[in-house]
């Protein structure tokens, strides 16, 4: 079946409208069409375009129609498509994988999957059935997950301010006033919990997906502690980004799985509820261990564990066991304020 959809990349013409807007102004939305991306929308799926057309007739049309918000970094120019996806990708930070693109010429389709053999290419004239495929259809639909859109739009704030800023990147990132709070996963965490072991396959340190139901079980238990991560900074909330699962005993905490969302490695805070985790084990005078499964994908993720001081002491074909001494203290990124809970994490 292939993996969830993140994004939906749209052609203009003879697919979203009928006619060609370069020939006629007089082009109208194709039936449904308004319908399915507000609906793909609903889901969390992100959308953008790739058209070979006037940039600023093309924005002015989709205005009139009351779409243009929907679509991020929409590359309309007469680039080849397969450019404009790997753009969209870059500025998305997705893989390729979790592309679909539709377009109603073979051609285009064509030199997309030649380009890009990982991107579900669709043409316009079997979208009737578009929502009922399973790759359009997440396990689940979080309040967070309606709001996707506009958590990238946030980025794009801050991506334009990172970009017109002509001092040291340090100046830049201690101008953000980000927060990163770490809290003890509650009941209307979960779902989202559920969600981002779903989604999140680059910084995931096991590859391991958790249900609703698991979850809720894991976090009844004395010996376990779930936590969970959110960042704010001066543009808004990132939203829920992060969690830890911790099995917890009288000699160690033992880490079994952390997550982190890509969308927030560039304000480098990729190593912050670890670092919280290491103080925690220190001030207890415990060990601290962690679980890490090597993907194709988490590479990133391993990077971060040894970055932050852990080793291997243990490896089985892709299972390795980390440890960290815990030994020294450490601290935070000197640009993130971070906020703890007012517990130790005791056995």
């Amino acid at each position: 079946m292939g993996v969830e959809i993140k994004c939906v990349v749209w052609d203009l013409d003879h697919t979203l409208w009928d006619e060609v807007l370069l020939e006629t102004s007089e082009v109208s939305l194709k039936p449904g069409i308004r319908e399915i991306i507000q609906e793909l929308d609903r889901r969390g799926i992100l959308q953008s375009i790739a058209s070979k057309n006037d940039y600023a007739a093309a924005m002015s049309k989709l205005k009139e129609f009351g779409l243009d918000d929907y679509f991020l970094y929409p590359e309309i120019h007469w680039h080849a498509k397969s450019y404009s996806i790997t753009t969209i990708q870059q500025r998305l930070n997705i893989g390729l994988n979790t592309f679909l693109f539709v377009d109603d010429q073979l051609f285009e389709l064509e030199e997309v999957q030649s380009v890009h053999p990982d991107v579900w290419c669709l043409e316009a004239k079997e979208l009737s059935a578009l929502l009922d495929h399973p790759r359009l259809n997440p396990q689940v639909v979080t309040e967070e997950t309606g709001r996707r859109r506009q958590l990238y739009k946030l980025d794009e704030q801050r991506n334009r301010a990172e970009e017109s800023h002509t001092g040291p990147k340090e100046e830049f990132m201690a101008s953000l006033q980000m927060k990163f709070m770490i809290t003890e996963a509650c009941e209307g965490d979960l779902q989202r919990m559920q969600e981002l072991t779903v989604r999140t396959n680059q910084l995931n340190s096991t590859g391991i997906t958790y249900s609703y139901e698991e979850l809720k079980r894991l976090s009844e238990l004395d010996e376990y502690k779930l936590l969970v991560c959110e960042l704010t900074d001066r543009f808004g909330s990132y939203g829920k980004i992060g969690l830890a699962l911790v099995e917890v005993d009288a000699t160690a905490y033992h880490l079994k799985l952390l997550l982190m969302s890509c969308r927030v490695m560039s304000r480098g805070v990729g190593t912050v509820l670890l670092t919280y985790l290491i103080q925690r084990a220190r001030e207890e005078g415990k060990r601290l261990l962690a679980d890490f499964k090597e993907t194709d994908k988490n590479r990133l993720m391993y990077v971060t564990y040894r970055f932050a001081g852990f080793r291997e002491i243990k490896k089985q074909d892709r299972h390795l066991l980390l440890e960290h001494d815990a030994q020294e203290a450490v601290g935070y990124p000197p640009s993130i304020k971070v906020i703890t809970p007012q517990y130790t994490i005791n056995s």
